[in-house]
């Protein structure tokens, strides 16, 4: 069966960075666009970046020039760097499958001022 697991998450200072891995297994991964989506505490989730299987990237406003989407199709991994982290990117963070609407478990990232 289709799984996702997200790894790589932890507390970081401001400014610091992280790469978030989501790892896929249980279907052919380089036939399917992925997206990476965050949930804050008390608000609701949102798209933070997305990738298609041609590799082509688009960025929610507010991570535009300093989060990298990327994907391994050799390794069924789909990677996300963040860099300049800011406390308003605190949340926790999932990995998506488009089609049929997989999610990932989510990892939790913590920017501390």
């Amino acid at each position: 069966q289709v799984q996702l697991v997200e790894s790589g998450g932890g507390l970081v200072q401001v400014g610091g960075s992280l790469r978030l891995s989501c790892a896929a297994s249980g279907y052919i991964f380089s036939i399917y666009g992925m997206s990476w989506y965050r949930q804050a505490p008390g608000k609701q989730r949102e798209l933070v970046a997305t990738i298609t299987k041609f590799s082509g990237t688009n960025y929610a406003d507010s991570v535009k020039g300093r989060f990298t989407i990327s994907r391994d199709n050799a390794k069924n991994t789909m990677y996300l760097q963040m860099n300049s982290l800011k406390p308003e990117d605190t949340g926790v963070y999932y990995c998506r499958r488009e089609a049929y609407n997989y999610w990932g478990q989510g990892t939790q990232v913590t920017v501390s001022s």
